[in-house]
């Protein structure tokens, strides 16, 4: 038997001191702009991942300010499923794209790239909502 159990993810929503967020265009398939991130290590916490993979595809050094949410659906990644722990956090400096990031930049809500890669646009909607209106939102 062959289990298809869903593999754990972070995202990171890096917000830049001076404003803005830092989304990454993608090299690898799915294509489209994305939220910094990737899959947890064996061995390795939630949190570590998260740092870690925002160093690698955009060469910020961030501080972990808060957990937002987990998102589960399994239709969320086209490669099989996942289950992601979205982090926020902090930086400054100038993103600049490495590992499997084509291209980093800084966005405003009013302003996001397209196409957004994975379910990218519903967490951007929840993180742009509870930055106005708390962890509300999470009420499940």
């Amino acid at each position: 038997m062959r289990y298809r159990n869903p593999l754990p993810t972070v995202d990171i929503i890096i917000e830049m001191k001076g404003g803005g967020i830092v989304l990454i265009e993608r090299k690898n398939e799915p294509g489209g702009w994305a939220i910094p991130g990737g899959f947890i290590d064996a061995g390795e916490s939630a949190e570590d991942a998260a740092v870690r993979e925002a160093l690698e595809e955009t060469s910020l050094k961030v501080r972990l300010k808060a957990q937002l949410h987990a998102y589960s659906d399994p239709k969320r990644d086209p490669r099989g499923p996942t289950v992601s722990i979205v982090f926020v956090a902090e930086a400054e400096g100038k993103p600049v794209a490495r590992d499997d990031a084509k291209s980093a930049n800084v966005f405003s809500e009013g302003e996001l790239p397209g196409p957004l890669a994975f379910d990218h646009d519903r967490i951007l909607k929840d993180y742009f909502r509870w930055k106005r209106e708390g962890w509300k939102v999470f009420e499940l």
